[in-house]
């Protein structure tokens, strides 16, 4: 913050203002020192400098203070507190420090007077200030008396309240004054006791933050002006009475009633009563007070103290960003958090970030734009339905998920499987497809399939809700481990578009192999569990084999070969991310090394090219049913170019060796007329997982080869 308070210090006519080491020195007269007490929104104590010197030893301390002529800036009978930090130095214990420097100041108005001033601790009329650091004792006169923060306007808080001198902060770097000169309005969701909007309030009115404090630490001061002072406090209400009369719209919402009454008391308090409006109100019911308005929304989301479990919090940041998108359009937010990786819940791209502390917590403010350019994702989690307000047919779903649960609970611990689809549309009313990855947790990964325009959107939306809260429910998971996707015909580059950049992996087991897979960043995990005995078919027959992968995604069907005896892999695909990701799932099977090879290319172009001297024992063909890229010429279509194809992958095939081709078009049909020649064995049905029984059609395989000649 030392870089805000250095501007704000300039702005109030400070010279010579320098940052230093968490503060700001500045020089100017008098007057000048009163104004920063009484305006500044971000200071949390002004400190008039009064002395320096070594302070090694504690005799050295006492002799510092007290040569300072204390007699020209207090009386024997006002009260005063010593206030010690140390850093870097000999003396480190706090107490014993301020004591000396106390003895100091008493022992030589003593001697002077022949009496000593009294030690208070609360609200004294002196307030002494000693800082050592590496051995460099400073003295001030600690002319706020208390921190700043204390405006003097709240009475009641919740715990944990946003001091105000870092909501002003908040507000400074979120752009606050210029969008309220411009006529904008702020809107704080999460508005707790109210420390954000009271001080937009006061920013937006001009009005000095300090002009409602009682106590300041300069009246009993000998060398104190009262008449600058009274001029000051002469002018501030002046600019008070002015500034409230272009007051914007400050609204602040808070779905805790304790929280809105203690919001109320302090907007009282303050002197703003109906000036800004405070109101209790759910997450999702929080708008702009008129269609039209435009602004800054702020939030200062709970870090864990007011929901209680920490788990509570990642479906409060799911939420909170869903309403910025519902409600926000257009606005500017700025969200500060404690808890910085659930920033990427909201499901925006922050425009810049801000590192704060709030006391000893290192939080960020994220900057956020409210457009659709800035999502994350285009597919955004709806809040879940809890079990209250749920519908019949949601009772139907729930006992069809346990049921289906009861159906495979006796396969999958025989096949030692851990990552499954649970449920795929049995219910026509609930279409989604529910996919369970086991490992050390247990997330869930819901994709809804792509309602037609004949379905009501708004009762659709309601029974998805109610889908995801019923799976909460049942598979016993935090919101935080459900991620939710929709699932809609995929053309052209969209088949593997990214729809975030969480970049979250996670490690899950299958098949005695390890595999890295990412909920939020694409439509698919990065492990197609439908091909989970494809894979071991591979696995079986690649002993010995040189292997390629052809579109190979992410490897999986790589690491299934080499764990198998391949005695080389090659594997090739456009997309360096997803090479990249193939590499990883191969070295955390510990199957790195030079003879797997992987090549970023055009498969269909690298296909037509290559010169490769490998002849390959066994070839897995999974080709997407659609593709269009930049980086390759005209589209591909698997049933039109099915043929052509396999045709130019059959060249690479050594005698004997066997090609598994793949594809998830439903209506494929092989064209056996223009492969004429080949051996091909559609082997589908044995490649169909019992978690797919449903949706036999999730994909079609075959198993291809050349004829075997007389001399084979």
């Amino acid at each position: 913050m030392e870089s805000l308070l250095a501007a704000e210090l300039q702005s109030l006519g400070a010279e010579s203002v320098t940052e230093k080491r968490a503060g700001v020195a500045f020089r100017g007269p008098l007057s000048c020192a009163y104004r920063a007490c009484l305006w500044s929104r971000i200071a949390n104590r002004i400190l008039l400098v009064l002395a320096r010197f070594p302070a090694s030893t504690a005799d050295e301390l006492y002799e510092g203070v007290r040569s300072i002529p204390w007699y020209e800036h207090l009386d024997a009978k006002n009260t005063i507190a010593v206030e010690f930090h140390s850093s870097r130095s000999a003396i480190t214990h706090t107490h014993y420090g301020a004591l000396r420097v106390k003895d100091a100041v008493v022992d030589q108005l003593r001697e002077r007077t022949g009496s000593r001033p009294s030690v208070l601790t609360t609200r004294p009329d002196i307030r002494i200030n000693a800082y050592l650091l590496k051995d460099e004792a400073t003295i001030s006169l600690d002319l706020s008396g208390d921190s700043l923060h204390r405006r003097g306007y709240r009475e009641e808080g919740l715990s944990a309240p946003l001091k105000e001198n870092l909501a002003a902060a908040i507000l400074v770097r979120a752009g606050w004054p210029e969008i309220a000169s411009g006529g904008g309005a702020l809107v704080d969701p999460m508005c707790g006791s109210g420390t954000l909007p009271i001080e937009a309030a006061l920013m937006a009115a001009d009005i000095a933050p300090g002009l409602l404090r009682a106590y300041w630490g300069f009246p009993a001061w000998k060398q104190h002006d009262p008449a600058a002072w009274d001029l000051l406090l002469e002018e501030a209400g002046s600019r008070r009475e002015q500034g409230l009369l272009q007051l914007p719209s400050i609204r602040g919402y808070d779905h805790n009633p304790t929280a809105v009454r203690a919001a109320l008391m302090n907007v009282e308090q303050a002197g703003l009563h109906g000036r800004l409006h405070i109101e209790k109100r759910e997450l999702e019911d929080c708008a702009p007070a008129r269609p039209d308005d435009h602004g800054l929304l702020i939030a200062n989301p709970p870090y864990g103290e007011r929901l209680g479990a920490d788990t509570d919090l990642p479906a409060l940041y799911t939420r909170l960003g869903n309403t910025l998108k519902d409600q926000f359009q257009g606005w500017r937010a700025a969200v500060f958090t404690g808890n910085p990786p659930l920033g990427k819940r909201l499901g925006l791209q922050a425009t810049r970030v801000h590192n704060l502390y709030n006391g000893p917590i290192p939080c960020k403010l994220l900057h956020l734009e409210i457009k659709p350019e800035r999502y994350l994702s285009s597919r955004r989690t709806p809040a879940p339905l809890p079990a209250g307000t749920r519908g019949e047919g949601a009772t139907m779903f729930s006992n069809r998920l346990r049921k289906r649960q009861k159906h495979l609970r006796r396969w999958l611990q025989r096949e030692g499987i851990s990552c499954y689809r649970l449920y795929d549309a049995d219910l026509p009313e609930y279409a989604v497809a529910v996919d369970v990855y086991e490992a050390n947790k247990r997330w869930v990964h819901v994709q809804e399939y792509e309602a037609p325009k004949s379905v009501d959107a708004r009762k659709a939306r309601i029974r998805l809700r109610e889908a995801l809260g019923v799976v909460l429910e049942v598979l016993e998971v935090p919101e935080d481990q459900l991620f939710f996707k929709i699932r809609q015909k995929q053309r052209g580059k969209s088949q593997y578009g990214k729809l975030s950049a969480s970049k979250h992996f996670h490690e899950v087991p299958e098949g005695g192999h390890h595999f890295l897979v990412n909920f939020e960043d694409y439509l698919d995990t990065g492990l197609f569990l439908d091909h989970r005995i494809t894979r071991r078919l591979l696995e079986k027959l690649s002993d010995g084999q040189d292997f390629l992968n052809l579109f190979a995604y992410t490897g999986t069907a790589t690491v299934y070969a080499a764990a198998g005896g391949a005695r080389t892999t090659t594997t090739v695909d456009m997309s360096n991310t997803y090479l990249e990701w193939a590499r990883r799932n191969m070295q955390l099977n510990k199957l790195a090394g030079s003879q797997h090879r992987y090549i970023r290319a055009n498969c269909l172009e690298w296909l037509k090219k290559t010169t490769d001297p490998h002849r390959y024992g066994l070839i897995f063909l999974d080709p997407p049913s659609f593709s269009t890229s930049s980086r390759m010429e005209g589209t591909f279509d698997v049933q039109r170019d099915h043929a052509t194809l396999i045709h130019q992958t059959i060249r690479l095939l050594k005698p004997g060796g066997i090609l598994i081709f793949a594809n998830n078009r439903q209506r494929f049909r092989m064209d056996h007329d223009a492969l004429s020649g080949l051996q091909i064995e559609d082997i589908t049905p044995s490649t169909i997982p019992a978690d797919f029984e449903r949706n036999r059609k999730i994909h079609q395989c075959w198993r291809i080869s050349l004829p075997k000649t007389d001399n084979q």
